[in-house]
């Protein structure tokens, strides 16, 4: 029989390649999600039956352990980046993660992979990155055979950042970013996975890996990229620190006073204080050469998805190919 793997969030942004991947090796693929029908599209990533979605709560420990029942492997791809209802920093990727690598060890799951974030630091600005931190910490307790990743920014084409952000310039000839002057190092979504195939086959040996793709920008610098991608002209605003604090506070304020049925999903405070802080891979630290991966770059990609954000969509370059026509004439 063939083996199995269990992830954790495997119907989500980087999970859904995970699994897609798991299929190729001819493993089985158990995705736990709390709304398995809602997680259906992961189903052709194999032959029928191969890959199938399951229910699971990782803030219970029957439940975590009933959908990780005969895995050869984990994969904890869960986190979240805003606090609603129960699924706050701490229950999600603290108690979360602490749950998994203990359930893992009690039932002898041979290999574990838990995806965390650069910026992860238990003296973190933000709650992020100190629950972040403090998942690692859970995880290496139970599992000292682990491997953990880091990931910079993950892009891609169901991606929340470029998506987000190219949507924005529909709406004003401005587009306004906070802390355009932190670094990032975007890292593609497969190649993410890529890393986590790796430590799934035993092919990684276990430890933290910090993953950027090859080329470091400034937050400003990103959007201008993004721009030229979509052939739009929008004039990017670095908003002043107290202008960002306020307005995060405002969203935030709107997502408490409405009992969440409003979900801030432009800026809340502790994204704000994530953002002051580069997101970089630190000197020294392992990452994709370790695991033999060579990181596809940020321009060969992003137009690959970004083109329904151009003024004409995919005939942008058509219909700009045919006004020069009629300017030759």
């Amino acid at each position: 029989m063939s083996k199995l793997v269990t992830i954790y969030g495997g119907s989500g942004f980087l999970g859904r390649y995970i699994a897609r991947r798991m299929a190729k090796e001819g493993w089985r693929v158990r995705v736990a999600v709390r709304r398995p029908n809602e997680a259906m599209h992961v189903k052709p990533y194999g032959v029928p039956g191969q890959v199938e979605p399951v229910f699971c709560n990782i803030r219970d420990d029957a439940s975590v352990a009933a959908a990780m029942q005969g895995a050869d492997a984990v994969v904890n791809c869960v986190g979240v980046l805003n606090e609603l209802g129960k699924n706050s920093f701490a229950a999600v990727h603290t108690d979360g993660a602490e749950r998994i690598a203990r359930v893992s060890a009690a039932q002898g799951v041979a290999r574990i992979v838990h995806v965390s974030a650069i910026g992860a630091s238990a003296t973190g600005a933000s709650e992020y990155a100190r629950t972040k931190a403090a998942g690692e910490a859970a995880v290496l307790k139970n599992r000292a055979d682990a491997v953990i990743l880091r990931p910079s920014v993950i892009f891609g084409t169901e991606d929340g950042f470029f998506n987000r952000f190219a949507a924005m310039t529909r709406l004003s000839p401005v587009l306004p970013i906070a802390c355009g002057a932190t670094k990032f190092q975007p890292v593609f979504v497969d190649d993410v996975a890529k890393a986590a195939v790796a430590g799934i086959l035993g092919d990684a040996a276990s430890g933290t890996y910090e993953l950027g793709g090859p080329e470091v920008k400034s937050f400003r610098a990103l959007m201008t990229q993004m721009l030229e991608v979509i052939h739009r002209r929008r004039i990017v605003v670095s908003l002043p620190g107290p202008i960002a604090g306020l307005m995060a506070f405002g969203f935030d304020l709107v997502q408490k006073a409405t009992l969440q049925l409003i979900e801030n999903k432009t800026l809340t405070r502790d994204q704000l204080q994530n953002l002051k802080s580069d997101n970089v891979v630190s000197e020294g630290a392992k990452g994709f050469d370790a695991l033999g991966i060579r990181p596809v770059a940020l321009g060969s990609v992003l137009p690959d998805y970004l083109w329904k954000f151009r003024p004409s969509g995919q005939y942008d370059e058509m219909v700009g190919s045919a006004r020069n026509l009629r300017n030759d004439i």
